[in-house]
């Protein structure tokens, strides 16, 4: 066990080398300043633009940016949504996998396109190797979107007085050709060194040795695993996710897609930092992100390797931890880990089954996705977490009499209308669909394999994993229903694109004002004090909506079975 917790150590620390380093490079690919792999893709964004008729000098004010970006994307999603509806007789499907119906089409083109990855298929029969190349596709350009909208925002902040916020498609497309394409192609052979099928080849037919005939299936599965989790995309190739051994073979492979879905949002804090030279800034806002993330992490690792105490009474060794839903490859303390980092950084992914962890892991997995904004996916992290600093530093102005300052910028009243409405839409979103669907037995209750307390967990998680675009499960849901697939297909769409045009939205206004020189009444956030009172009003703004449906849920389950 002392061996696994050091494995844990050892991921966290390689990830954060990784991400200083690779936030410096993402600053100066966003700041125009010259980096060692110009040579290489300079021309390659030049044939894209001449092709695309896109001028990359041609500057964006904040809603010409977001006008881009909502209509690239209505583009990427009637092009799905048609390719799932009619998958059946087009190319690249050997193993002859049938049409999705009209509501999983919706759901799946919105899921992937809003970086969700919300899969209400199994990877193996529900879709082609033309769908899962076209949804790889999506992986890309979904964390593409998010890191351009975070680089508008930067730019807003560069500049003391500005309406021009850059270009959405020339900050998009350096997105992907010079972060996650290079990245992805690196973490791809690591996976197919280490077993993982590279392949258009149908499902291979072999003898198990039990002497069994079974079929296997395979496809570009390292291709599609690597932006998977460098994406914060979190879709599996297959229904098992990286918890399938295709997906994710052995302990090495387990290592480099824990860091691979970590090392952005790590990297994109510290960029900020490099950008606008306020890299003590960053260091504030990554260390709150830190505490949350430790504070969620650490019970889990001590929860699932203490193993299950019921268990433990009927006289099985449970020195291995709880181990029901988890591979012996990986453990329960690496299991713990990833059941933290995958949904407090948005990526979904589980190489473990959540829906059978401790009910107090899956309350601390619930939290990590109601508070969204611990590290966060590609972006999106940090324009959540942006928006507690907009409200902290309100209140804060208001507790010690000083004008809300942020940046240079007054905070204003249209300023902190739009943070409220940001910060109040999550939790409506999760507790009202919860709440319906609870209330319609036909909907909800008819749909469980888990009744009482546990079951109602199930639909809590459907809900906050649609709303936190983050993908993972509790899996004793029958989720393949109209019902299931339009409502979180609805939720999905609003949770995206809200918490992304919220905060540009603020910081175009802020650019817009008369910039402010730092004076001693200046309100600095830059300081332990301003992070621990972002962590308040995260904790009391995020945390505490979500405390009496939790109470229904896991914490009602923990009582009921392990307090006795």
């Amino acid at each position: 066990m002392n061996t696994e917790i050091l494995g844990i150590i050892a991921m966290f620390a390689v990830t954060l080398v990784i991400g200083i380093f690779l936030g410096k490079y993402i600053a100066n690919v966003y700041g125009y300043k010259k980096t060692f792999l110009d040579p290489v893709f300079e021309p390659i964004e030049k044939f894209i633009y001449k092709i695309s008729g896109i001028n990359p000098a041609r500057q964006m004010n904040w809603k010409q940016n977001m006008y881009a970006m909502l209509a690239i994307n209505l583009i990427w999603f009637i092009i799905g949504f048609l390719l799932l509806l009619n998958q059946a007789w087009l190319p690249l499907n050997p193993d002859g996998n049938p049409n999705m119906s009209p509501d999983l089409a919706f759901n799946t083109t919105i899921s992937f396109l809003v970086n969700c990855n919300l899969q209400h298929y199994s990877g193996e029969t529900g879709v082609s190797y033309l769908s899962q190349l076209y949804l790889m596709f999506l992986q890309f350009v979904t964390a593409a979107t998010g890191m351009a909208a975070m680089a508008v925002l930067f730019k807003a902040f560069k500049e003391k007085t500005s309406t021009e916020l850059g270009n959405f498609y020339d900050f998009f497309t350096k997105s992907i050709i010079r972060i996650l394409v290079p990245i992805s192609v690196i973490v791809a052979l690591i996976l197919s060194i280490n077993g993982s099928p590279m392949t258009f080849e149908g499902k291979d037919h072999i003898i198990t040795l039990e002497g069994q005939k079974a079929d296997v299936s395979r496809g570009p599965v390292s291709a599609f695993v690597a932006i998977k989790h460098l994406g914060t995309n979190g879709g599996g190739f297959f229904g098992a996710n990286s918890a399938h051994p295709l997906e994710n073979p052995n302990y090495m492979t387990n290592i480099t897609e824990m860091v691979t879905q970590m090392i952005i949002p790590f990297a994109l804090v510290f960029a900020l930092g490099f950008y606008l030279n306020k890299r003590k800034l960053s260091w504030v806002i990554f260390t709150v992100m830190t505490v949350g993330f430790l504070a969620l992490t650490i019970p889990n690792v001590v929860n699932e390797t203490a193993g299950n105490p019921l268990i433990t009474q009927m006289g099985t060794d449970n020195s291995l931890g709880a181990m029901e839903g988890k591979e012996i490859r990986f453990g329960s303390a690496a299991s713990g880990y990833w059941s933290i980092a995958t949904t407090v950084i948005s990526t979904g992914s589980v190489n473990a089954m959540h829906d059978s962890t401790m009910p107090l892991s899956g309350m601390n997995e619930l939290l990590a996705m109601m508070i969204n904004c611990f590290y966060g996916g590609c972006g999106v992290g940090i324009l959540n977490y942006f928006i507690f600093i907009i409200l902290a530093v309100f209140i804060s102005g208001l507790m010690v009499g000083r004008t809300p300052e942020f940046m240079g910028k007054k905070i204003e009243a249209k300023e902190m209308k739009i943070a409220m409405i940001v910060a109040l839409f999550h939790p409506f979103l999760i507790l009202a669909g919860t709440a319906l669907t609870a209330y319609l037995p036909e909907f909800g209750a008819k749909t469980l394999n888990n009744p009482g307390f546990h079951g109602f967990s199930e639909m809590l998680y459907e809900f906050t994993s649609s709303a936190a675009n983050n993908g993972s499960g509790f899996e004793g849901l029958g989720d393949n229903t109209p019902w299931w697939n339009i409502s979180t297909g609805i939720v999905l769409l609003l949770s995206r694109f809200i918490p992304i045009i919220g905060p540009v939205a603020i910081a175009g206004l802020l650019a817009q004002k008369k910039y402010i020189p730092e004076s001693s009444g200046t309100l600095k956030t830059d300081t332990a004090t301003f992070g621990f009172m972002t962590l308040a009003v995260i904790l009391l703004i995020a945390a505490l909506s979500f405390f009496p449906a939790l109470t229904l849920g896991p914490i009602a389950e923990q009582i009921q079975y392990f307090s006795k």
